[in-house]
Parts: structure tokens; sequence; C-alpha cells
């Protein structure tokens, strides 16, 4: 009766089969798509407007109900990429969430690593015997290119090289990172108010670069005095989308969502409210933990690694962290962990971008680690009979057709 249904079913496909690898990186799911999604040609920028334009029926197939859930993180395998035909990167990536398709993911970037060190089937992955293994450090390095720009990353294997080694962390070096505001005060007109915000007019934040745009402020300043110890996960929701779209209003304050090479990753990719609480890891110099709400609300259950570059950036400018210090960050699921699954980020060395030095930021390369693991394998399908699913759906976002 199996073997019929299958049968039939593969009989009224709509399309080929997309197939996956699923991970996560502290809880939060790494989609890993290797197969059947049609990756557009072009630049790796390029091909993401592409994606955006052209098939986002197919993202929200993947992202959405019923094959995932509203907060589902994807990474999309692209081997053709202008670097990685120059010979600069080993693999591209087209990162793809509730909201679109991202610049930068961390989680993902600590995931894949382990993916691609792990698989030696070219049809997947073309580059892979390229990649080099270093017997004393038993580590092999690669360089996977991300819309922001390539990322140096550092697998930790086995003795033989031949695969991942899941009792150490992965890491990563990224693009620069950098602070644009220090306590900017950003003005709450009535329409974007939220009611722990209080009495007051305005707030004061930061924003930061870290592969993307993060705004961060303390859970305290956002009216959520206890922070991460009793947080109210759908009232910080609303504060957050509200500072959000606030700031999205004001051109003074997108001013500093500039960046010097792309405009496509001028934009805000999320709220990190932080706290001054965590286990601290041995070597670093404090911890802290951070909830960030990103894209549409998703809730990211790792400490964001893109947003700990974000977060180091900003330490670094505020003369907290010097190069080569490092500290701890944790989601709320690490602290309800015991600590296990905090990144660790350091400050690897201070850059120079070219057209912006005198704009007054002082840009870092940010060393960040993780762990990733394996949680299963999916292929999904879609049936030509089925206009319920086919493009996926949320729930919250369905209004009855009138």
């Amino acid at each position: 009766m199996i073997g019929m249904a299958a049968s039939a079913t593969l009989g009224s496909l709509k399309s080929t089969s997309i197939r996956c690898v699923e991970m996560h990186t502290t809880g939060e799911p790494s989609r890993i798509i290797w197969c059947g999604f049609p990756v557009p040609t072009g630049t790796l920028l390029q091909q993401r407007d592409k994606a955006k334009s052209h098939l986002d029926h197919i993202r929200k197939r993947l992202m959405f109900e019923p094959r995932g859930h509203d907060d589902m993180y994807g990474a999309i395998l692209s081997a053709d990429t202008e670097l990685t035909e120059s010979g600069e990167a080993h693999m591209g990536v087209l990162f793809t969430h509730n909201d679109g398709f991202s610049t930068m993911c961390g989680h993902a970037t600590i995931a894949m690593g382990r993916f691609l060190v792990d698989t030696h089937e070219p049809t997947i992955f073309p580059k892979r015997k390229e990649l080099k293994y270093d017997g004393k450090t038993k580590t092999i390095d690669l360089v996977l290119h991300a819309p922001c720009g390539p990322l140096q990353v550092t697998v930790p294997t086995t003795e033989d090289g031949w695969r991942s080694d899941p009792t150490r962390p992965v890491s990563f070096v990224s693009v620069p990172s950098f602070a644009t505001a220090i306590d900017l005060s950003v003005c709450i007109e009535e329409k974007y108010r939220w009611p722990e915000l209080g009495d007051r007019k305005s707030i004061a934040v930061d924003l930061a670069y870290g592969g993307a745009f993060y705004c961060v402020l303390p859970a305290a300043s956002l009216g959520f005095p206890d922070g991460s110890k009793k947080p109210n996960l759908d009232k910080m929701s609303f504060a957050t989308k509200q500072l959000k779209a606030a700031i999205n209003d004001q051109s003074e304050i997108r001013y500093f969502l500039r960046h010097p090479e792309h405009r496509g990753l001028e934009y805000l990719y999320g709220i990190i409210v932080t706290d001054a609480v965590g286990f601290v890891q041995e070597g670093t110099e404090g911890a802290g933990s951070g909830l960030t709400y990103f894209a549409d609300q998703a809730i990211d259950r790792s400490p964001t690694g893109s947003g700990v570059q974000a977060r180091i950036a900003l330490s670094y400018a505020r003369k907290i962290l010097k190069v080569g210090q490092s500290w701890t960050y944790h989601s709320l699921l690490s602290n309800a962990c015991g600590g296990r699954g905090a990144m660790v980020g350091s400050v690897s060395e201070e850059v120079t971008i070219p057209g912006f030095e005198n704009n007054g930021y002082a840009a870092v390369k940010v060393k960040v680690e993780g762990f990733a693991y394996y949680t299963g394998t999916s292929s999904w399908i879609v049936e030509a009979e089925d206009q319920v699913a086919e493009a996926g759906f949320t729930m919250k976002n369905l209004s009855t057709a009138s």
C-alpha cells in the first residue's frame, strides 16, 4: 500500500523534489538545500535579486508550513558564483528566511562548514577535493561566498580529516564589521509607541553592521527591566517591531545604515535586545545575552552569528574589547541549557574599508565560534492538485477572503 501511494504521488508531482540536509546551531534551524532549487545565474547578489523577484514562491514553500514554520531558516547552495569561478571561494550560498533572502547568517555558516567538509559527493560540492587538511590542527579551511562577501571558515575534523569533529567548534572570520551609531536617539512617534515605553518620546540605540545591519539596545532601555530572566516574547516582539518601523520611517536614522560597497546591503535586518547575564567561557573577557528578532519578527534561537559580529564591532568602538580579546554570547536557549550552545566572538584585526576611511567607523574582522549538529534529511515535493500548500502559508498572516 505504501509503495502504491508513493508511486501515485510521484506520478502527480508538479515539480522535481527539493532535497535538504537539516541541521541546527543552538536550536536555530539550518535547512541546507542542495538539490532541486533552481538557482539563478549571475553574480551572487544578482542571484539573490533574481531569487527574490522570480523564486519567492519556492522560498515560501520551503520556509513556511506545512514543510517548515514561521521561524524557519534556509541556506541554498550555489556552486557557480563570481568568486567560485575566480578560485576565491569554494562554494556560494543564498540565505533565506520568513521574509526573503538575507545577506549574511552566522549560525548557518557554522552548520554549512560541517556539511561541506562531510560531503564527498562532487555533484553536491564540486570543489570538495580542493580542501586541504591540516594535520597539526586537525582542521580544514574553506571559503564560503555569502551575499555580503567571502567568509573564511575553519572546520575541526577527525584524525584522518575525512569528516568534521562535532566535539570542537566551527569558526569563521567574516567581512569587515563596524559600528555606525552609538547611543543614537530615535524619536518614537505616537503610531509607533508600545506600552512598555512609558511616557518617553525617544529611545537610545546602537547601530552596527556584521554582514547585515542590526539595532542593539538593552532590554531595560526597551522597557523590560527583567530582561531575559522573565521574557515576555510576544510583548518584546511587538516593541521591537514598532522600534524597527520607527527607524525605517526616519531618513536621518536610515543614514546610519550605509554600506561603503553595496547598496543592496543597506537595510535594517534585526533588533538585538541585550542583557548582561550568561556563563563566561574560559579565555573570554565576559559574557552577555541577546534576543534577536530578525526579518519578519522571527526569533533566533541561537546567539546570532552575524549579530555577534555587530556586537563585537560595538564593543571595539566603545573600547571594551581590544584586538585579540573575546566575549561569550548567549541566547535564551543557551542560558537555559546551562551555557551549552554559546558563541564566542573575538576581535581578529582592525581593517580599513576603501573609500570609507574618513567616516569615523573603525572596521574590524571578527572571528565567531559555535557548534552545529545534524537533525536529519528531507525531500520536499508538491502534488499538482495541492492548491493550499503549494507556496506554503503562515498562520500569523492569514486573512479571510471576502
